[in-house]
C-alpha cells in the first residue's frame, strides 16, 4: 500500500495566553485530518484533566428505569402497543430470534425502519448485557434486512444503529437496536461509497482495508481483536473515545454467519465496559453497509461514547461542532487506546 495513498496527518495549533497566576503558557491543539472522510477534528490536550460533571462516578439509572408496566417494549404490553410488519414483505407478523423481538418503528425514518428488542429486561446498565442476546438482535436485524432486500433490492442502504439512554437520542431505556433500510442514500452512505470508490480506481485496494493494515503496523491506536473483527480507537475522532471495529473483506451484513455476529457482541460489549470503567453511561452505535455496486465498502462498526444521561451533565456539542463543523475531544486516540486494551484480554 503506497504512503500517500492514506494519509494521516497531524498538525499542532499553540494558542498563547497568560495564566491568571501570571504565567505565560501555551495552549496545545492537534488538528487530525481523517484518512477516511478527510475532515478534520480537534484534540483539546489542556482540557484532558478536566474533571467533568456527572462522571466521577457511574450516574444513577434513568427514573424510569424500574417502570416496565409503562413501557409498550416490555411484556405483556409489547405484543399490543407495537406495529406488525407487512404481510406482503414478511412471513411473520414480528420476527423472533431468542428472546429478541423486531417489529416496525412507530416513527419510521425511511421507508423501512424497525426496531430490534435484545430480551424482556427493560433497564440493562452498560456494560452488563449478555453477549447472546446482543448475537440474537443483530441476528434478527440482518434476517429484516435480507427478507427486505430479496423484495425490494432498491432499498440498499442499511444501517444497524443503537441509541443508548436520552443523552444519546433514545427515547425508550429498553435496549434495541434500530435497522433501516432505504431507496435514497443518507449523506455517510453516499460519502463513504464515493471514498471506496475513489480509492480503488487510485490504488487497486479496499479502504478499510488499507486503513487497518497502517494502523497495524503502526500499532499506537490497536486495541485488540474477537475473531475477525479488529478493534481500535478513531485516528481522528468525531466523538469522544470513539473506537472502531473493522471486519476486513466482508461488504455485507446479509452474509455474516453467526459466528461473526457474535465476535461483533463481544467487541460491542468490550466497548461498552470501557466506557463504564470511565463512568460514561450513554454511547451510539452505527454499522453502514450497501450490498450493490462494483466497489462495496468494507463493514465498520462505530462506537462513540456520548455526555452522561445525568442532571447538569454539559452537553457534548457545543457551538464549534455544530456551527464550525470540527469535533474537538479531550484525548488523544493513543490514550483511549492504552486505557481500552484491558478490555479485550
Amino acid at each position: 500500500m503506497p504512503e500517500e495513498t492514506l494519509r494521516f496527518e497531524k498538525q499542532l495549533v499553540t494558542a498563547p495566553y497568560i495564566h491568571p497566576d501570571g504565567r505565560a503558557v501555551e495552549g496545545r491543539i492537534e488538528v487530525r485530518t481523517s484518512p477516511v472522510t478527510g475532515r478534520t477534528s480537534r484534540i483539546a490536550f489542556n482540557r484532558a484533566k478536566e474533571k467533568e460533571a456527572g462522571t466521577d462516578r457511574l450516574p444513577d439509572p434513568p427514573p424510569d428505569a424500574q417502570r416496565g408496566d409503562r413501557c409498550p417494549f416490555c411484556h405483556p404490553q409489547v405484543h399490543r402497543m407495537t406495529p406488525r410488519l407487512d404481510p406482503a414483505l414478511f412471513p411473520e407478523e414480528r420476527l423472533v430470534r431468542g428472546e429478541s423481538l423486531l417489529f416496525p418503528n412507530l416513527f419510521p425514518y425511511g421507508r423501512y425502519s424497525a426496531v430490534s428488542l435484545f430480551g424482556r429486561r427493560h433497564f440493562v446498565e452498560i456494560g452488563t448485557a449478555d453477549v447472546g442476546s446482543y448475537t440474537d438482535c443483530f441476528i434478527n436485524c440482518a434476517r429484516y434486512l435480507e427478507i427486505l432486500y430479496r423484495g425490494d433490492a432498491q432499498a440498499r442502504y442499511m444501517a444497524i444503529t443503537q441509541n443508548h439512554l436520552p443523552s444519546a437520542g433514545g427515547s425508550l431505556v429498553h435496549p434495541h437496536l434500530q435497522v433501516h433500510a432505504d431507496r435514497v442514500a443518507t449523506n455517510f452512505h453516499r460519502f463513504l461509497q464515493k471514498r471506496c470508490t475513489d480509492h480503488h480506481r487510485r490504488t487497486g485496494g479496499r479502504l478499510f482495508s488499507d486503513y487497518l493494515a497502517h494502523e497495524r503496523a503502526d500499532g499506537s491506536r490497536v486495541i485488540g481483536r474477537t475473531g475477525q473483527w479488529h478493534w481500535l480507537a478513531a485516528f481522528a475522532p468525531e466523538g469522544f473515545y470513539e473506537i472502531w471495529g473493522i471486519l476486513p473483506g466482508a461488504c455485507s451484513v446479509l452474509t455474516l454467519d453467526r459466528q461473526a455476529w457474535h465476535d461483533l457482541a463481544r467487541g460491542v460489549l468490550n466497548t461498552q465496559r470501557f466506557y463504564r470503567s470511565l463512568c460514561r453511561n450513554g454511547y451510539n452505535l452505527g454499522l453502514l453497509c450497501q450490498p450493490a455496486g462494483v466497489v462495496k465498502p468494507e463493514l465498520r462498526v462505530v462506537i462513540l461514547a456520548r455526555s452522561n444521561y445525568a442532571a447538569w451533565v454539559r452537553n457534548d456539542h457545543t457551538g464549534y461542532e455544530v456551527m464550525l463543523g470540527d469535533m474537538t475531544t479531550f484525548t488523544a486516540p493513543e490514550e483511549t487506546a492504552r486505557r481500552a486494551r484491558p478490555f479485550w484480554k
